[in-house]
């Protein structure tokens, strides 16, 4: 289940929808991503980490995502059953801040992936259907391929870090322009044919933590420097005091531990012989 962000001296917030994206994201062809979560799962508890978190760099932008429209109320980019694109508001969200947006629909979820031998992203709805804008900056989600129309490129925005410009083939962006509804707070229109950088092409890409890759690889860091009493007494070839024991486990974390192993083994020599 998705695991709503909490920050310490926050005020507590009205309880969120959740939504389970493995469950409801199911088409039967599961992507690779998902995949290989699901395999690394098995072994390591750590990537079933759920909460969402801000895509920071381009290669943060994989797997389960969210896409924070610039709007008020906040927004993100939904898709329905029928490949209609829409702004849906986002009810996950503390005080309208968008860098703690989480989906409360599945159709607020797109699954981003690298287009091969490109550097462009596809993204797909929960319905197995892509994200694809044509030559008049008009959105759907009808395609079950991955052609030019589908394949879109993330851009760091330059003077506002953690969120992106999203732009298609054509050179425009995708931009958000104000409901023609006269409807109080009625959401934007989401278009693909803005010609500049501007505060309303500028969106946020939410993702889960689990596929952030320095998250991911400061999880693999901490699990390789947990070591067991008995691994490190099968290492040393007998029982080991508690000091020694304490020793290794901090040479382990500072990147020294096979010089104080070495260490302990040359002084059990010392020790039988002398």
């Amino acid at each position: 289940m998705v695991k709503p962000l909490t920050f310490k001296g926050d005020k507590k917030a009205k309880k969120r929808k959740r939504v389970d994206v493995e469950e409801k994201f199911g088409d039967g062809e599961p992507s690779k991503s998902r995949e290989l979560a699901t395999t690394k799962a098995e072994d390591d508890p750590a990537v079933e980490d759920d909460s969402w978190v801000t895509a920071e760099a381009v290669g943060d932008v994989v797997g389960p995502i969210v896409i924070v429209l610039p709007s008020e109320p906040p927004s993100c980019i939904a898709c329905d059953a029928g490949g209609k694109v829409f702004a849906s508001q986002l009810e996950n969200i503390i005080d309208d801040d968008p860098a703690t947006a989480e989906p409360h629909d599945v159709r607020q979820v797109w699954i981003a992936n690298k287009v091969a031998g490109t550097e462009t992203f596809s993204f797909k709805g929960h319905h197995g259907k892509y994200l694809s804008c044509d030559k008049f900056g008009l959105l759907s989600a009808n395609t079950e391929a991955v052609s030019p129309l589908e394949s879109l490129l993330a851009i760091p925005t330059a003077d506002t870090p953690g969120t992106f410009q999203i732009q298609n083939l054509r050179d425009t962006f995708l931009t958000i322009k104000p409901s023609t509804s006269a409807k109080s707070g009625a959401l934007p229109e989401i278009r693909g044919d803005g010609e500049s950088i501007t505060f309303n092409t500028t969106f946020r890409i939410r993702m889960q933590a689990r596929f952030k890759p320095k998250l991911k690889a400061s999880k693999e860091e901490k699990a390789s420097q947990k070591i067991s009493r008995k691994e490190l007494e099968e290492a040393v070839g007998r029982k080991l005091e508690d000091d020694e024991v304490r020793r290794l486990k901090k040479a382990r974390r500072e990147g020294d531990y096979h010089e104080a192993l070495l260490l302990i083994k040359v002084k059990n020599k010392h020790d039988k012989y002398s």
